[in-house]
């Protein structure tokens, strides 16, 4: 039997997704915990990773006598270190969403104020725009590139 849409889980798979209640008001206190769980266990996971890369990176650093076994070694190495630099940036902006709750500004559009909505918060917890402004935006970046 197929999932409705309300059954999906969210980014970790862990935590259920969160189900608003019939007009309940937006980003109420159960809604700022269930997002706050959220980023606090994305944030848990990457570090997790961040570990595993280190504990890897030292157990399997040789010096290969094969040019060949040293340079695949290197690029492998060099693929994972851009991995974690991105999952670095990724925990940058989970703290900026977790300053932000803490402020009350957590799920209200930066450029225009409107609520960015709990399914796009659901689906990508570190919005900072709502889908409109984002959009807008995204055009713009492809007009000046």
């Amino acid at each position: 039997m197929p999932k409705k849409q309300d059954d999906v889980l969210s980014l970790n798979n862990s935590i259920p997704a969160y189900k608003a209640k019939k007009g309940e008001e937006y980003m109420n206190e159960r809604q700022q915990k269930h997002f706050s769980e959220v980023l606090l266990a994305w944030k848990k996971s990457l570090m997790e990773g961040v570990d595993r890369t280190v504990d890897h990176m030292q157990d399997d650093a040789s010096n290969f006598p094969d040019p060949n076994d040293r340079a695949t070694q290197e690029e492998e190495f060099s693929l994972e270190l851009r991995t974690r630099d991105r999952e670095r940036k990724l925990i940058k902006k989970i703290d900026e969403a977790l300053t932000s709750l803490d402020s009350d500004e957590y799920g209200y559009c930066e450029a225009c104020g409107v609520e960015i909505g709990i399914k796009r918060l659901e689906a990508r917890p570190t919005a900072t725009m709502c889908i409109d402004c984002k959009t807008l935006e995204e055009i713009r970046e492809r007009q000046n590139a």
